[in-house]
């Protein structure tokens, strides 16, 4: 385990303002959609080393820690606008996992969920950060619940967006085209690029207008950097133990956001004193469809609970 590295991080000003780009909002702020090399690490990029992976993360803000943990065939750039508005008042902490992003494939290929949470759990210790609040969509999601089963003692409190973990969850197409054996063999090597837009217009609500030439780039470009193509396939293909009957064991505060047209998610039913707040148009990508939506509800709930620790006042 290595000390974590933010290599650009005292140039990233100069840096960003040296970049040609376009600003495009998407129903908060501002980002920057041209001229960016996804194959590069940007200027507040940082690596830690853990064993033989090395983990591209960002991390902005300060107060209270919460780990923000994307879905599969996705990156960091997932929450990028929700972290913007969480960041305003705690630390946030985004990783890319391994397989994905700039992180990059597992020389092991294992990518079973136990052997995310164990490496979530050695990055989030090598940060130096004891206890955190985790919000996971999709899979992301579903290491995050798991991380509370097999941590209780480090988590604050549990956000699951969309996660998966119950049988029952359909499978999005990327997922069921990567399990097919006669095209697993291509998939490792080729993806034309209209098809990363089918399957994000077929993950996103049917109102949502997020799918455009930057998020298809930006998903693409990340989805072809060296060995990531190949570990989505073993991803995929990985035989994941069912969990769902020890979800009821979970003990952290858990709030729930769902979009209403989700299926397989009951994790409101079965976590004890959970809330639960549902989208009634966002798809499965709801960090980015309404960012703004996602990272209120969050704020929300850690406030609230934080107001529940505080100790009260008596007047003598």
């Amino acid at each position: 385990m290595s000390t974590p590295t933010c290599p650009l991080l005292q140039i990233g000003h100069r840096l960003t303002r040296l970049l040609p780009r376009r600003l495009t909002s998407h129903n908060f702020g501002y980002i920057v959609t041209d001229m960016i090399d996804w194959s590069k690490p940007s200027a507040d990029s940082c690596f830690v080393q853990l064993g033989g992976v090395r983990v591209h993360f960002k991390r902005a803000g300060s107060g209270p820690a919460i780990l923000l943990l994307h879905g599969s065939g996705s990156s960091m750039e997932g929450f990028e606008r929700v972290a913007a508005l969480l960041s305003r008042s705690y630390t946030v902490v985004r990783p890319d996992f391994p397989g994905f992003g700039l992180t990059g494939p597992r020389s092991d290929r294992d990518y079973r969920i136990e052997t995310y949470v164990a490496t979530m759990a050695a990055f989030m210790a090598a940060l130096n950060i004891e206890r955190y609040s985790v919000a996971g969509n999709s899979l992301g999601g579903n290491i995050a619940w798991n991380l509370a089963l097999r941590h209780p003692e480090r988590l604050d409190a549990l956000v699951l967006i969309n996660a998966t973990g119950y049988p029952e969850k359909s499978l999005p197409a990327g997922l069921r085209l990567a399990r097919n054996p006669l095209l697993r063999p291509l998939l490792r090597h080729w993806l034309p690029r209209k098809a990363t837009r089918a399957n994000l217009r077929s993950i996103v609500g049917q109102r949502s207008t997020i799918v455009d030439d930057a998020m298809v780039d930006r998903v693409h470009g990340l989805m072809s950097l060296p060995g990531n193509r190949s570990a989505f396939v073993d991803l995929a293909n990985t035989n994941q133990a069912d969990r769902s009957a020890e979800i009821p064991r979970i003990v952290a505060p858990t709030l729930v956001l769902r979009s209403a047209g989700i299926d397989g998610q009951y994790f409101a039913r079965d976590i004890s004193a959970a809330q639960e707040r549902i989208h009634p148009v966002a798809g499965h990508l709801l960090p980015e469809e309404d960012p703004v939506w996602v990272a209120n509800a969050i704020a929300d709930f850690l406030n609230a609970l934080r107001d529940s620790l505080r100790p009260t006042r008596t007047t003598p």
